[in-house]
């Protein structure tokens, strides 16, 4: 057998293996909270209209923005095996400085508080 069939092979019987076992391992115990159309803590009888936080908003906002920072910044240490690493490290650091006084702004207009 080459080493394709056997890759092949070996990812089926795997998949069919957990596909199996997850059918098996949970146990079934619904109650009224998991029979409801809304698992999210909202009460789903009441009004759907209700007050969001706007802090919340831009704290989670400010969460992703830095989340993708750190995306864009993983390929950063292969970037030293490139021809002229230098233009690599120094959009990493514009990046990284650009985000940075972004925060600063951000905490100098109070965007960071919770409660006033």
């Amino acid at each position: 057998m080459n080493l394709m069939t056997t890759v092949i092979l070996i990812t089926i019987a795997l998949s069919t293996i957990l596909a199996t076992i997850s059918f098996w391992l949970p146990q079934m115990n619904p109650d009224q909270e998991k029979l409801s159309p809304y698992e999210c803590g909202f009460d789903p009888l009441g009004s759907a209209r209700l007050p969001f936080s706007m802090r919340f908003f831009l704290v989670a906002i400010l969460f992703l923005l830095f989340d993708l920072e750190i995306a864009l910044l993983l390929p950063l240490p292969w970037g030293d095996q490139l021809p002229l690493p230098l233009i690599s490290f120094s959009w990493a650091t514009f990046v990284l400085t650009l985000l940075t006084l972004g925060l600063i702004y951000e905490w100098m207009q109070g965007g960071l508080e919770w409660a006033e």
